[in-house]
């Protein structure tokens, strides 16, 4: 992509204050546009690193025997009243058609998921079954806050599972444990907290979140600075500067954090109520028992930018970044800028060509360390008809010929 003609480009200057770090990051560098309070549009760097995260999460999922389906966001007012929610989800969007049919704006997909699986559960050889979305949700939040860490409307994926028994669950409840940790990893983060959201144990009902630390977050963790220890702060009647418990070595800390996922045990309520259930082996019909499991796309995006940034902008991760490569031309006219471009693209490298003629190096370089491509190339008259090479994390600079370039391009993204 040439910068000349990308939608979405960077903003110099900046007045307005914002509460995270990433939010001003996301809209100075061009990936989201404001709306209004809790509202964005992606724009199309945005969507790449969007369509990246989704694309690990589905590798991943489906790894785990996950399908992938597509359900409506609209939902009858009848299947919110089913189950209770209609009046008592207080950040329920609820809208009437012309028709005088009420519906939801889905904030979740118990209610629509529950009866579709119903069609096809009737028997203990229709289990375990994994079903999985990615979509948009909403909710009506009292007070959005820090972009699209918090917003009204959000993507996110959903993973409902089915079992025979609780035994069958919680050894998948244990399988996505170990699959989020592997997401986050891959999408940048690995210091992920795995914290206990309502006590309990494998043997009763239970719910985990996955917490990111850092000052933008909404979550306060009491957690050990020394083992893996985690407690959400509210349930907890630990204070910080206690002794852990549970490795005697390290203290506990307490600490801001943005949740990024979480896992529920639903048990039978949802079956319960629209009346899933299965014959057995013995010829016995019981309730199916459910998971939850889900995991917020945008927020993902908004954690990622919230923990890799520096003072010069975003540090995007390699597996999630826009582009491979940001190319830069210093103001030489010679043929080499085009033919590295076009070269890169030949070689399936994603690249963002800088070829603005009419903006000095140093505007280029900010604009290089805003956007946080992993990989900086420049063409100038010094480098001749090599390429200077330059990592964002890296003051290192190495000339490089362009079948070098490209042979290491290859090998940093493998």
């Amino acid at each position: 992509m040439r910068y000349s003609q990308l939608f979405g480009k960077t903003i110099k200057e900046v007045s307005k204050k914002y509460e995270a770090r990433s939010h001003e990051l996301l809209i100075r560098a061009g990936f989201i546009d404001q709306v209004a309070s809790g509202l964005y549009n992606i724009l199309p760097s945005g969507v790449k690193i969007i369509s990246k995260i989704e694309g690990i999460i589905r590798q991943e999922i489906n790894a785990i025997d996950g399908q992938e389906i597509n359900m409506p966001l609209l939902h009858p007012k009848t299947l919110w009243q089913k189950t209770d929610r209609w009046q008592t989800v207080d950040i329920l969007f609820k809208t009437k058609s012309r028709f005088d049919q009420e519906y939801a704006l889905a904030p979740t997909h118990e209610e629509m998921v529950v009866p579709l699986a119903k069609k096809w559960i009737k028997s203990y050889r229709d289990l375990p079954l994994y079903l999985y979305h990615i979509t948009e949700k909403f909710r009506d939040e009292p007070r959005p806050k820090s972009g699209i860490l918090r917003g009204r409307e959000f993507g996110m994926k959903d993973l409902y599972s089915f079992h025979e028994n609780r035994d069958d669950l919680i050894a998948y409840y244990q399988k996505v444990t170990k699959t989020y940790l592997k997401i986050f990893q891959r999408c940048g983060l690995t210091n992920v907290r795995i914290t206990e959201a309502s006590g309990g144990s494998f043997t009763k009902k239970y719910s985990h979140e996955f917490n990111v630390i850092t000052k933008a977050g909404e979550v306060d963790l009491i957690y050990c600075n020394s083992c893996a220890f985690t407690q959400n702060k509210e349930i907890s009647k630990l204070k910080a500067g206690d002794k852990c418990e549970k490795c005697t070595n390290g203290f506990l800390e307490i600490n801001k954090a943005i949740e990024v996922g979480n896992i529920f045990d639903l048990g039978t309520r949802f079956s319960e109520i629209f009346n899933l259930n299965f014959i057995d082996r013995n010829a016995q019909s019981h309730f199916v028992v459910m998971g939850c499991y889900g995991i917020g796309t945008t927020r993902l995006l908004g954690a990622v930018v919230e923990i890799n940034n520096d003072k010069n902008g975003i540090i995007w991760p390699k597996e999630i970044t826009p582009y491979h490569c940001h190319l830069i031309n210093l103001g030489t006219k010679n043929s080499l800028n085009d033919v590295v471009y076009r070269t890169l693209k030949a070689e399936n490298i994603e690249v963002l060509y800088d070829d603005r003629d009419n903006i000095s190096g140093g505007e280029k370089f900010m604009t290089a360390d805003l956007i946080g491509i992993p990989i900086r190339l420049v063409i100038s008259e010094r480098t001749k008809e090599k390429i200077e090479w330059k990592e964002r994390t890296e003051e290192k600079k190495t000339l490089l010929s362009v079948t070098e370039v490209i042979k290491k391009l290859h090998q940093f993204y493998l």
